[in-house]
């Protein structure tokens, strides 16, 4: 339970900790790019690693072992001066309860992360103003990262940091990058948001919370309650495909969570609805195929 009886332990001691809420690593690839100034990319790392984990995103006491772990992988695809063309992964996990277990939470391939970057040059968020598309887009998504983690813990428990994400979406529209924009069909910056805070994809809030909380928290305790929630969680899945034929809050879901399905439902007697979920699952994401096929059934 993120390290309980050393929380506890602290607590009677009458011991504050103060830390930030993330602990990121940030990795830049720039193996693409011919250039002669490859420190620019090492000065970079540094100061995305230092804004992102020594910021402090929230008015939360965060202990040091409650931090959300969390990966900024910047692969550089061009470099003209300081205009730079990249795509961008961001991947977080989430402890489970009575376990060393981390579960995945968000694996997201920004493939549209344009920005611009002189080095040595401070990165300042600016929650009232459009500073810059580089801070803009890594705000956005340390927000919308403590906002999943929030909601797999208490129902739509991160509406406060989506607001944070969509406000710095609504200052970044300012900057005209395509990842902002409301364009029909995109899934980009703007839809994710958009979907995480609308209430016709609330069902996708609420799965988030069944399969953490009563599904992966109870694992250790009744490993078979815990898979039959999972498994109801998962089927869940269908309801949104019924809103959205290739709907990207599903995609958001199994880009992260496909592999540990596999894994949980590959293991063991199938569950009582297992066929069924399976079922679901080829359905809603067919691009899955190859993994829904080690399921047992």
């Amino acid at each position: 339970m993120r390290n309980f009886l050393f929380a506890l332990s602290l607590f009677f001691l009458g011991i504050t900790v103060q830390a930030q809420e993330l602990n990121a690593l940030v990795t830049i690839n720039s193996d693409k790019v011919q250039s002669s100034n490859k420190q620019v990319y090492n000065t970079l790392q540094t100061a995305l690693t230092e804004f992102i984990n020594q910021t402090e995103w929230t008015q939360r006491k965060v202990k040091p072992q409650e931090r959300i772990n969390c990966a900024f992988t910047i692969i550089v695809n061009e470099q003209n001066g300081n205009q730079f063309n990249a795509s961008l992964q961001i991947q977080a996990t989430r402890p489970v309860y009575n376990s060393s277990y981390a579960t995945p939470l968000l694996n997201i391939n920004d493939t549209d992360f344009n920005f611009q970057y002189n080095e040595f040059e401070p990165l300042i968020y600016n929650p009232n103003t459009f500073d810059s598309n580089l801070v803009s887009t890594i705000v956005f998504y340390v927000y919308t990262i403590l906002g999943v983690d929030a909601d797999t813990f208490a129902r739509k428990g991160g509406e406060s940091y989506f607001k944070v994400a969509q406000n710095a979406m609504l200052q970044a529209q300012q900057g005209g990058g395509a990842g902002w924009q409301n364009q029909i069909g995109k899934q980009n910056r703007f839809a994710l948001i958009d979907n995480l805070l609308s209430s016709k994809f609330v069902v996708l809030r609420n799965i988030l919370y069944e399969y953490h909380r009563k599904g992966f928290d109870f694992f250790a305790d009744d490993k078979a309650k815990a898979k039959m929630a999972i498994e109801n969680s998962v089927m869940q899945l269908e309801r949104l495909h019924n809103i959205t034929v290739g709907n990207y809050m599903i995609r958001v879901f199994l880009d992260a969570k496909a592999d540990e399905i596999v894994s949980v439902f590959s293991d063991g007697r199938p569950t009582s609805n297992q066929q069924r979920m399976v079922e679901i699952l080829y359905k809603i994401a067919p691009t899955y195929t190859d993994k829904w096929k080690k399921i047992k059934s």
